[in-house]
């Protein structure tokens, strides 16, 4: 019988403490044991995030908190500044013109980042309320150069706004010491947890623009949770269980160092992209992130064969690729808790998959230089 090994990004595999902790009895959120528990998470949450500023808890997903941080922080008619290369990105374009946004988008190809010279470049030539863009665009697995870009915007009144919800916690983000306003992760990521969480950071820049800013919703209303934060606490029923699982989740990922998180995600995303290539399959993105990695297929290899033999053979769960690379590459997570093994079986199990289907290569050639990738990594 195959063990399940989630390699989606997004959700990822949960460690057995944490779902023992969420297993057990639910208590009343409206008392001193949970806003106890609460700080104690929104501490750790400022760690993660290398920020002294407020992280905000949504009982919601990422896509959740993004809005919470784009409808309070704009105005109705507010001129926003997109990037746009993936369909994460998109959706945030999607919002801004729901909100009736006046929306310059920047865009790249799947796969490429947008110069931080173009923002420059933007952002010389008009005055925005923000800058929207993805750290980690998940769906082509291609990182930004945030800290330059947000280096450009912070000379500006824009608030930034950086969907980091397959970044933070897998690649360096510095909220604070690049400049970012608003980041933004979600708890089925690289926090090791079920869907269901949502964070975002909240700059002073961020918070002055949200006491400005008249928009009609109530559940997503930012100062209204900026003010319970302040008592540890939040506005609506917060979901407790999973609560309580982040909080054995964040010390998990504190006790192992955030660098030492960095380096082994960087070692597994570098182990996998070796053996790609030593099989000769084509890497996706020219600028690769470290926390998802996006392979292409070769000739004659069909996307849901490849998924489905790797899910009933080996238990094995990729993702597909999105928008224009649907059915075109598989993508293959490196966040949360996976290690050096389970990524050598990933690629063993690749390997395997594909001899089955037809793809001529040299056999064994992928886990050799995967395996030689960890070892110089991680010795």
């Amino acid at each position: 019988m195959n063990r399940t090994r989630l390699f989606t990004p997004g959700p990822t595999s949960v460690p057995e403490e944490v779902l023992l902790e969420m297993a057990k009895p639910i208590f009343h959120h409206r008392t001193a044991e949970y806003r106890e528990l609460f700080a104690d998470c929104t501490r750790m949450l400022q760690q993660l995030f290398q920020t002294r500023n407020p992280v905000v808890t949504l009982a919601g997903s990422g896509t959740a908190a993004y809005e919470c941080a784009m409808i309070n922080t704009i105005p109705t008619g507010g001129k926003v500044l997109a990037l746009s290369n993936g369909k994460f990105a998109e959706r945030w374009v999607t919002i801004a013109k729901r909100n009736k946004c006046q929306i310059t988008e920047l865009k790249a190809e799947y796969g490429h980042a947008v110069a931080p010279e173009r923002v420059a470049e933007a952002l010389a030539k008009d005055t925005f309320d923000a800058v929207t863009l993805c750290h980690s665009e998940t769906s082509t697995c291609t990182v930004q150069d945030l800290q330059a870009i947000a280096a450009h915007v912070r000379k500006t009144p824009a608030v930034l706004i950086v969907d980091g919800i397959t970044a933070v916690g897998a690649i360096e983000v510095k909220a604070d010491d690049w400049g970012v306003d608003i980041l933004v992760t979600g708890s089925q990521k690289a926090l090791m947890l079920p869907p269901g969480l949502a964070f975002l950071s909240v700059s002073e820049k961020a918070r002055q623009k949200s006491e400005s800013v008249s928009q009609p919703n109530l559940y997503l209303s930012l100062p209204h949770y900026l003010k319970s934060l302040a008592d540890n606490d939040v506005p609506w029923t917060p979901a407790v269980s999973l609560v309580r699982g982040l909080s054995v989740a964040l010390k998990m990922i504190l006790n192992q160092g955030l660098e030492n998180v960095f380096k082994s995600t960087h070692a597994y995303a570098s182990a996998v992209r070796h053996a790609a290539t030593a099989v000769g399959l084509k890497v996706f993105s020219s600028n690769p992130v470290d926390s998802v990695t996006g392979i292409v297929y070769p000739a004659g290899i069909d996307d849901k064969a490849f998924r489905g033999a790797m899910r009933k053979k080996f238990g094995m769960h990729l993702a597909a690729g999105q928008g224009s690379m649907e059915g075109k590459m598989f993508r293959i997570s490196h966040m949360g808790y996976v290690d050096a093994f389970d990524t050598l079986g990933a690629v063993s199990a690749m390997e395997m998959v594909l001899r089955q289907q037809g793809y001529a290569f040299n056999f064994g050639a992928g886990v050799a230089a995967a395996h030689k990738e960890l070892a110089t990594h991680l010795g």
